[in-house]
């Protein structure tokens, strides 16, 4: 057949043979039987020749199976091969390894840890979903992981590391400046140094979201940067990177809470302060208002620690900011901030304090100084890797390193909060065991046990028909030790709470302190903060609350040693403090009699509590005690204050009479010594001086007897001067009396003047009275007569009306 001929110039015969040639062509034939082979069981690759399809993979071509030896079809192949980094001498030993591993597998044997089992995929898949995996309370997810037997295994790894980062968020999160030692202490019992970037991110998180505990995120690191030193480096080096990565990008907020981090890390000696200088310096070289501002921010955090290390630095930087206030080219509101910093260093940063006492809790030698500048830290050395989770080979090994590890650093901190000078090995077994009991105790800060104690009591209270049923009732409630003061504080609480008093509550406590001691205690506490607070009650709980302790003292359920807070004068109290002793006293005279309450008042061996009620110290508080108890009608109580008041004067000349006569033997005696010592000095210098004359010695004499005359007339006139001030003092009080008795005569005089105006008013007006009802009456009569008299004229008219009609 020729190559180059046209359509055209075949003849008739030469088509039939060309249609016959191309229905039996390969590719018709493979088309009918890949029609016919589609509804069997044989596959294609079976039918397949590369031979039948000699126009596109010819023999004479010599890439014509490029393809297929490229991309090779097997059935085992597995998505993402290329990432397991498998090398090509062992993928000549996959096939044998994986025949092992399925035998394995069906025996139950595994050799590689690091892969997670299929039972266990389940519990891990839970924990690590999108979402940060759906919400497993603490007590299933250790039973979770106590059913993996494994320790070393993946699927165990990885539900610890979950646990983990839980844990360091939450104590994280719960942490302030009262617990910081608490939650320093916990955070150590967790391995922080297998989730050093957990606990390095969840700080950052935090201190993002609340700036203002940075001070406190800040000390935290400092105790952990003190034990190790690596976790505070790799901190502080994500911070810089932070700080660089918002400076790039021009975000303000992101560089105002990395720089007051690092401020306060320098406060605490973490970071270097060479390292906040070049902050500054980068801050202020190239001013902007967001740099200015951050500049400003970040002095106010750690101006005066800066001050106290490197206070040449710190002038260099002021001296930039003045620079930057002279050139005015920034806007007013950055413009002010610089000069509130200004005034801020005069006042020496009072207002902002480099650390507080509650926050300053590493001592200078132990702390550990990181020296890092800006350009040499790198994306690298963020080690985000620390983040995630990886498998580890010496799990178990790790772990018993960090535990002993943590218990020699707590070990060494309790030694030297308690200075005790036992071993380590004693004082990690006592911590063990004061740590197993503070786990135990659970505190409860929202006070919802107490709330519902307190309603379960005032419920049981209000439905008792009487006291000795809710007695019973309450007894049954088995209270924990020391919430017998809430019970008694109930049964207060309820009797101020009624209109009146009712008897039921004093019963009710008079019965619980006869059945139990412990009550007594708590109920004298509360009668004497009672007391203390009594004006804070109204009219009507002062009373039912005196009434109540009345009731209590009467029945003896308390002592009477508790009145010895009460001290009656003017001075130590007041309106509702008089009221309340008022009170007390009335009702224990209605209930025990007045002829009782004396005796018990006068009761030697309580004497000394009731000192404060019936005062012997001053006089003036004795008349206010008497006048108090005679104006509530108990002045029978007061009979021996009375006497006792009257022989105060007599008490006091007394006194001053044994004065006079030990200051006259006194000054007797002086003169006597003085005389015996001048005749001995005398006697001294005569027997001394031998060549003295005799009229030396006369004079001697001479003075010697007018001095003792001079004082013999100053003692008399002294003597006399006493007598005449006490003269002078009975002629005063006589004076006194005639002024009191004048007055009284005047003061009578004026009262019966007035008496006598005001009767004479009084008569007037009851006669001008009588006058004004005489004329009442008068008019009265009057009006009745004209009233008789028109009911007269209308009979008259009605009786002349009849008639006509008649």
């Amino acid at each position: 057949m020729p190559e180059n001929k046209e359509a055209g110039e075949y003849s008739p015969e030469q088509h039939k043979k060309r249609r016959k040639s191309k229905s039996n062509s390969p590719a018709r034939k493979k088309k009918k039987s890949s029609k016919k082979k589609s509804h069997g069981s044989s596959s294609y690759e079976d039918d397949y020749n590369p031979r039948d399809y000699q126009r596109y993979y010819g023999d004479d071509r010599p890439n014509s199976d490029s393809y297929w030896n490229k991309y090779p079809r097997k059935d085992n192949t597995k998505v993402g091969q290329r990432y397991y980094d498998v090398p090509d001498n062992t993928k000549k030993k996959e096939v044998s390894s994986n025949k092992n591993d399925k035998e394995k597998s069906e025996s139950g044997e595994t050799t590689d840890k690091s892969v997670i089992k299929p039972r266990e995929r389940k519990v891990v898949d839970m924990l690590t979903s999108k979402t940060g995996g759906a919400y497993i309370p603490p007590a299933k997810l250790r039973m979770m992981q106590a059913s993996i037997t494994d320790k070393s295994s993946a699927a165990y790894q990885r539900i610890a590391w979950e646990a983990l980062k839980k844990s360091v968020h939450g104590y994280i999160n719960k942490i302030n400046t009262s617990n910081i030692g608490i939650i320093a202490r916990e955070l150590l019992h967790e391995n922080i140094v297998r989730g050093r970037g957990l606990l390095c991110k969840s700080i950052i998180q935090a201190q993002a979201a609340s700036p203002t505990f940075t001070n406190v995120y800040a000390a935290l690191v400092a105790v952990i940067n003190s034990k190790f030193p690596n976790i505070g480096e790799l901190l502080l080096k994500r911070l810089v990177l932070q700080f660089k990565r918002g400076f790039k990008q021009n975000n303000k907020s992101i560089c105002i809470s990395a720089t007051t981090f690092v401020a306060h890390l320098v406060n605490q000696r973490v970071a270097h302060e060479i390292l906040a200088l070049e902050i500054l310096t980068l801050l202020v070289e190239t001013p902007t208002d967001d740099s200015v501002e951050v500049a400003i921010s970040f002095l106010k955090e750690c101006g005066q620690k800066l001050t106290e290390v490197s206070s040449k630095g710190i002038t260099a930087i002021f001296e930039m900011l003045r620079n930057i206030l002279h050139e005015g080219q920034l806007e007013k509101r950055i413009q002010y901030m610089i000069e509130v910093m200004f005034q801020i260093r005069k006042d020496g940063f009072k207002d902002h304090a480099a650390v507080i006492e509650e926050l300053d809790l590493v001592e200078e030698e132990d702390q550990f100084t990181h020296l890092i500048m800006l350009d040499d830290v790198k994306e690298a050395n963020a080690e985000d890797i620390l983040n995630v989770f990886k498998f580890d080979d010496k799990y178990e090994e790790n772990e018993g390193k960090y535990k002993t590890l943590s218990k020699e650093i707590l070990g060494s901190d309790s030694d030297s909060e308690s200075g005790s000078g036992g071993s380590e090995d004693e004082s990690g077994e006592d911590e063990d065991e004061e740590e197993v009991k503070d786990q135990g105790k659970i505190i409860d800060n929202t006070e919802t046990n107490l709330i519902a104690l307190r309603r379960t009591i005032y419920l049981t209270i209000q439905s008792s028909l009487d006291f000795e049923e809710c007695a019973h009732k309450l007894l049954k409630m088995e209270l924990k030790p020391g919430q017998e003061i809430e019970l008694c504080h109930m049964f207060l609480d309820c009797c101020a709470e009624q209109r009146t008093y009712e008897k039921f509550y004093g019963l009710l406590a008079q019965r619980f302190c006869q059945i139990n001691k412990v009550y007594i205690e708590p109920f004298q506490q509360i009668f004497k903060d009672t007391y203390a607070t009594t004006h804070r009650l109204d009219a009507n709980r002062l009373r039912n609350v005196s009434k109540f302790f009345a009731h209590l003292l009467f029945t003896d359920a308390i002592g009477w040693e508790v009145l010895e807070i009460m001290k009656l004068n003017e001075e130590d109290t007041n309106s509702s403090s008089r009221i309340f002793i008022k009170i007390l006293f009335q009702e224990l005279a209605e209930y025990m009699g007045l002829g009782k309450l004396n005796k018990r008042l006068k009761d030697e061996t309580l004497q000394e509590h009731f000192a404060g009620l019936f005062p012997r110290d001053n006089p003036q508080n004795t008349r206010f005690s008497i006048n108090f108890f005679t104006s509530i009608g108990l002045g029978g109580l007061t009979d021996e204050l009375r006497e006792h008041l009257k022989n105060v004067p007599k008490m006091v000349n007394l006194k001053l009479a044994a004065n006079k006569e030990s200051g006259s033997s006194s000054s007797s005696s002086s003169s006597s010594s003085s005389s015996s010592s001048e005749d001995d000095s005398s006697s001294s210098e005569d027997s001394g001086g031998t060549h003295d004359s005799d009229k030396a010695k006369k004079k001697k004499k001479k003075s010697t007897e007018k001095y003792q005359e001079r004082h013999q007339k100053l003692n008399s006139k002294s003597k006399c001067q006493e007598k005449d001030k006490h003269k002078q003092k009975y002629a005063e009080k006589e004076n006194d009396k005639k002024s009191r008795k004048e007055n009284r005569r005047d003061n009578e005089k004026r009262s019966s003047r007035d008496y006598e105006w005001v009767k004479s008013r009084c008569e007037d007006n009851i006669h001008q009275l009588k006058n004004e009802k005489r004329v009442f009456e008068r008019s009265s009569k009057r009006g009745s007569k004209s009233r008789d008299r028109g009911k007269g004229k209308e009979e008259r008219r009605r009786r002349s009306r009849e008639r006509q009609r008649s």
